[in-house]
C-alpha cells in the first residue's frame, strides 16, 4: 500500500510578502508515533532527577547560544527582524539558569511528617506529567516555545512543541541542535503543522500549554476538558498605561512608546491604551508624538532601524479596521496610521491616536500593532476605572511617584504591573504572576509555579499504629449519637 505524502503548507516571508518555503503538516498518526517514542524515554528522564536534567539542559543551551547562527538566521527570516530574534535567543540563557536553580529546590520532595490523624505519617511524591504539548504563537516563535518547554523538561516531562505555521523556519535547525544531545532529543521534539496538528496534539498528551488568541484559547480549553487534561493558557491583552501627574512627561512618553512598539506592537504585553493625567496631557502628548515621528523602519536593511514588518498580513487588516472605526467615531490620528508596503511586506509606523473613547474597538479589542490611543483623566480613581474597563487582565504599567504608582497598581485588574517602566514581563521570568479575566487560565508560567504546574503531588500515607479491622464497622449501642 502506498503511503500518501503529507500535506504541505506554503510559508510567507514577512519582508517580501511571498511564500519562500513549504512545511509538512504532521497528522494524527505521526504525532501518535512520536508520542510513543517520547513516552518511552520519559520515565528514565524523570528518574534521573532534577540536578541531572538541569545539567543536560544547560549544556544544550550553552552549545546553542555559542553557535546560534542557523537558528538565529532562520528566526530572523521568520519574523523579519534581526535584533529581536537575537534577543529571543539570548533570553534562553537566563531562563535556563533561573529554572535550573529553582528545580534543585522547588522539585525536592518534603520530609516525612506526622499527619493530624493519630498514628499516620505522610510522605509526598512529585510525579511529573508524562508528556506535555506546547502550542506557541508566531510573534515570538522561539521565546514563547521555550518559556513552557524549559520548565516542563526540568520538571521531568517529555515535550512536543507545535510552533505556529506562520513562523516555522527555525524548527529544523533547532531540532538539529537538539540531536547533538540524544538524551534531550529523546524527550523533546518540535513539529510542523496547522490547526489540525494542534488539535491532534491535544489528543496525544497529558497537558497543554497554549499561547495565543482568546478565540483559539477557548477551543483549546474545551478540547482539553474533553480529554480531561490540564490547560495552561496565556491569551490576549489590552494593556493599559497610566501616567500620573507626578510622572516626568518626556521619560514616560519615551518608555510608553518603546513598550508599545517593541516587536512592532506584536506582543500580548504591549501597551495598547494610554491614560494620562489632564494636567500633563498636552506636554506628554507633544513628547510622545515627537518620539514616535523619530522612529525609523528597519527597511530595507533588517540590521538597521527600529520597527520591523508586521509578521502576519492578516494583522494589517485588523489594525486598519480598528483605526477606521476609531476615525469614524471621532478619533484623530496624530501621526502614523497608514499601512505601508515595502518590498511586498506590511509596515506601520508608530501611530498616536487622540479623541478616543471606549466605544471604539481600538480601545476594547486587542490591536497587536504599534498603535497608541491616548485618553486623559481627572484623578487616579478615574484612571483606575478606565484601565479596568476591559475583558482582559494580562499586565499594565503606571508612571509617577513610586508610592503613588504602587497605590494605583494595587487597584488594577492585571497579573503584572510595571512601575515606571512598561512590559517588564518580557524581561523578568522569575516572578510568579497569573493572567486575569480573559487573558489566561491556570498557574503562573513564571517563578516556582512555572515548574510545579508540571508535577502532581502523590500522598504516601503510612500507618504506624494499628490499622482498623472489621470491629470498627460493628453496629452497637455505643455508636449511637443520642
Amino acid at each position: 500500500m502506498t503511503v500518501p505524502a503529507p500535506r504541505e503548507l506554503p510559508v510567507c516571508n514577512p519582508r517580501t510578502g511571498e511564500p519562500d518555503c513549504r512545511i509538512p503538516v504532521i497528522g494524527p498518526a505521526g504525532i501518535a508515533a512520536l508520542a510513543v517514542r517520547l513516552r518511552a524515554n520519559q520515565m528514565a528522564w524523570a528518574a534521573a532527577g532534577p540536578a541531572h536534567r538541569a545539567e543536560v539542559v544547560k549544556a544544550w543551551s550553552a552549545r546553542l547560544l555559542a553557535q546560534p547562527g542557523p537558528v538565529l538566521d532562520a528566526l530572523s527570516v521568520d519574523t523579519g527582524r534581526h535584533l529581536l530574534a537575537l534577543q529571543e535567543m539570548n533570553a534562553l540563557r537566563g531562563m535556563v539558569a533561573g529554572n535550573a536553580a529553582l528545580a534543585t529546590t522547588a522539585l525536592v520532595e518534603p520530609p516525612e511528617r506526622p499527619s493530624m490523624t493519630p498514628g499516620i505519617h505522610a510522605q509526598s511524591q512529585l510525579v511529573p506529567y508524562g508528556l506535555i504539548g506546547v502550542i506557541s504563537p508566531w510573534n515570538f516563535p522561539f521565546l514563547l516555545s521555550m518559556l513552557d518547554t524549559i520548565p516542563a523538561l526540568l520538571a521531568g516531562c517529555a515535550v512536543i512543541v507545535k510552533p505556529s505555521e506562520v513562523t516555522p523556519r527555525f524548527i529544523a535547525p533547532l531540532m538539529a541542535s537538539l540531536a547533538e544531545f540524544p538524551e534531550l532529543a529523546g524527550v523533546c521534539s518540535f513539529i510542523t503543522g496547522d490547526g489540525s496538528t494542534g488539535a491532534a496534539l491535544i489528543r496525544a498528551v497529558d497537558g497543554i500549554c497554549f499561547t495565543g488568541s482568546v478565540a483559539t484559547g477557548r477551543k483549546v480549553a474545551a478540547a482539553c476538558a474533553e480529554q480531561f487534561i490540564p490547560a495552561f493558557l496565556e491569551l490576549g491583552g489590552k494593556d493599559p498605561a497610566i501616567v500620573l501627574a507626578s510622572a516626568d512627561p518626556d521619560r514616560a512618553a519615551a518608555t510608553v512608546l518603546r513598550a508599545s512598539v517593541q516587536a512592532t506592537g506584536q506582543a500580548c504585553q504591549s501597551i495598547e491604551r494610554v491614560y494620562v493625567d489632564a494636567r500633563i496631557r498636552d506636554e506628554f502628548l507633544a513628547r510622545l508624538i515627537a518620539h514616535a515621528e523619530a522612529v525609523s523602519l528597519n527597511w530595507p536593511d533588517s540590521r538597521r532601524g527600529q520597527v520591523g514588518p508586521l509578521i502576519f498580513s492578516r494583522q494589517a487588516e485588523i489594525i486598519a479596521a480598528q483605526l477606521a472605526d476609531a476615525v469614524t467615531k471621532g478619533a484623530r490620528i496624530e501621526t502614523g496610521g497608514v499601512i505601508e508596503r515595502h518590498g511586498g511586506g506590511y509596515w506601520l509606523r508608530p501611530t498616536v491616536v487622540t479623541s478616543v473613547n471606549h466605544t471604539m474597538t481600538l480601545m476594547s479589542e486587542e490591536t497587536f500593532g504599534p498603535v497608541l490611543p491616548v485618553m486623559s483623566f481627572r484623578d487616579p480613581g478615574e484612571a483606575v476605572q478606565l484601565a479596568n474597563d476591559s475583558v482582559y487582565g494580562l499586565s499594565a504599567a503606571v508612571f509617577g511617584d513610586e508610592a503613588q504608582a504602587l497605590a494605583v497598581a494595587r487597584q488594577l485588574v492585571a497579573g503584572a504591573v510595571s512601575i515606571n517602566d512598561g512590559a517588564l514581563t518580557t524581561e523578568v521570568f522569575d516572578v510568579d504572576k497569573n493572567a486575569f479575566r480573559l487573558s489566561g487560565l491556570g498557574a503562573s508560567r513564571m517563578g516556582a509555579s512555572g515548574l510545579l504546574r508540571f508535577v502532581r503531588k502523590k500522598a504516601l500515607l503510612i500507618q504506624r499504629g494499628r490499622a482498623k479491622d472489621m470491629h470498627a464497622l460493628e453496629e452497637n449501642a455505643s455508636t449511637d449519637g443520642g
